[in-house]
């Protein structure tokens, strides 16, 4: 199924929804890769896609919109939000526009609650971020994008893409270079070829080549920082986190104003921290 990216509201989007129905829609939603798996469940994957249409920038959608968003024609996505709307996991505004329900928060407390590391690492950002007075989170890789399942926010900032379930790209992100700097290489060439590298700051690292040295350095050193690379003004730094068998399941960091978090400061302070917050992480 064709990846339809969930930024967060700082992040640009390329212009404004189309808000008409003679606007352009991409021809047919990308499910070519399982036309020969007769297991495949074609009609799922698309509700699923309706579902994830839904972001900061559209919180409520008509169904043009919606279709342009996943590329599934308009009468299809009628009938998979009548369904949604039917279970209960959205709701029809003025009989145009659609939104999403709090029944889909069930949704992702399934993975939630089914995986360790969210309800270990609560406590242990919580006293990190207690430590060092700013925000922390805890994040896993998720194709071309890193998700969110956990933070602390002591600092007097926290950005909105930070909560949990958002999504980031993993190229422009502290925890997405360290989760990519340990994917097999193989792997690591799939995702770079699938990610649509977006200049958010003049920063931001926009070339395979130049992000697969950075990554390189990353996987030597065992950390990564981003340096304005999302959004100017917030600097992170961050570390893998490692099951009982060595394995890179997911990583954490710190993320804080450049004004209070200095590179050599994130490297002499913050970063003995963060490895010793990510050994008590270990499962």
């Amino acid at each position: 199924m064709k990846h339809v990216p969930n930024r967060s509201a700082d992040a640009p989007t390329g212009g404004a929804l189309p808000g008409e129905p003679d606007a352009e829609v991409p021809e047919g939603d990308d499910l070519a890769d399982y036309a020969t798996d007769r297991n495949f469940v074609t009609a799922l994957a698309r509700g699923l896609a309706v579902i994830q249409a839904f972001t900061n920038q559209g919180r409520q959608m008509s169904i043009s919109q919606i279709s342009y968003r996943t590329g599934i024609t308009r009468a299809a996505v009628r009938r998979y939000l009548h369904t949604l709307t039917a279970l209960g996991y959205a709701r029809c505004h003025d009989g145009t526009r659609f939104s999403l329900t709090p029944k889909t928060v069930s949704l992702g407390n399934a993975y939630l609650s089914g995986t360790p590391l969210s309800g270990k690492g609560q406590p242990v950002l919580d006293k990190l971020s207690e430590t060092v007075g700013e925000a922390c989170s805890m994040a896993v890789l998720d194709g071309t994008d890193i998700v969110y399942i956990a933070r602390a926010a002591a600092s007097r900032i926290m950005s909105p893409s930070l909560n949990v379930g958002n999504r980031l790209p993993a190229y422009a992100t502290s925890i997405g270079m360290v989760l990519l700097a340990h994917l097999p290489e193989a792997e690591l060439d799939a995702c770079l070829a699938r990610t649509s590298f977006l200049p958010f700051t003049q920063n931001t690292i926009v070339s395979p080549a130049e992000l697969g040295k950075v990554l390189q350095q990353v996987r030597t050193q065992g950390y990564a920082i981003a340096n304005q690379q999302m959004e100017i003004g917030l600097r992170s730094i961050a570390v893998p986190v490692r099951d009982k068998a060595g394995t890179v399941v997911s990583g954490i960091n710190i993320i804080g104003p450049t004004s209070r978090m200095g590179i050599e400061h994130m490297r002499t302070r913050f970063l003995p921290l963060l490895r010793e917050a990510a050994e008590a992480l270990r499962i």
